[in-house]
């Protein structure tokens, strides 16, 4: 959740609401009144920032999104080479999905929201966007930006996957678990970045 100096914002109040809200009913039952309550304002205030519940929506994913992004960043941040960015970009990326409320309960409550965006209507355009995310965290440990996408796109779909149908022996979360995987599956099939002298492993 955002820091404390933050929640003086009244969009990072709002947006706090909302995340809480859906945490608890989903998104379809969340209305504004609930979320004007639970921020501690009117309304009419709430309106006067976002407009609408499409607009509060649209914002809390922008802004989890961007939490995400962050917490990719600072989890590639110490890497050395290629493995140990590849794996601390899966770790952190699970971890954050994991333990999201607000998306857990939409899973959990509203499948059916999900599934259009994962599905196979919309799975190559979510994971676009989400190798998008994910790409500027590797680049550094590859050859070329296009190594970069190439591998985040493997990425996503390789942590989808195991989020999907885990394995309580082998969770992705493990940091262990996933060096293994990722230096017997992933990094052989990519070019670190020579100017580096990094390695795959």
């Amino acid at each position: 959740m955002p820091e404390p100096g933050e929640r003086q914002d009244p969009i990072a109040r709002i947006l706090d609401a909302a995340h809480d809200c859906i945490a608890r009913v989903g998104v379809s039952k969340t209305t504004l009144d609930d979320v004007a309550r639970d921020a501690g304002c009117s309304r009419a205030t709430l309106y006067r920032h976002l407009p609408g519940k499409a607009e509060v929506v649209a914002r809390l994913v922008e802004r989890e999104a961007n939490r995400l992004d962050a917490a990719l960043g600072a989890a590639a941040a110490d890497a050395t080479d290629l493995a140990s960015a590849v794996s601390a970009v899966i770790v952190a990326g699970a971890e954050f999905l994991l333990d999201h409320a607000a998306l857990d309960a939409v899973m959990a409550i509203e499948p059916s929201l999900v599934h259009p965006v994962l599905g196979l209507g919309g799975a190559d355009e979510f994971t676009r966007r989400a190798a998008a995310l994910v790409a500027p965290h590797l680049a550094s440990h590859t050859a070329t930006p296009r190594e970069a996408e190439r591998l985040a796109d493997l990425i996503v779909r390789v942590t989808l996957s195991h989020l999907q149908t885990p394995d309580p022996q082998r969770p992705i979360t493990d940091p262990q678990v996933t060096r293994n995987l990722v230096e017997t599956f992933i990094v052989p099939g990519f070019v670190p970045d020579p100017a580096s002298g990094r390695t795959p492993s």
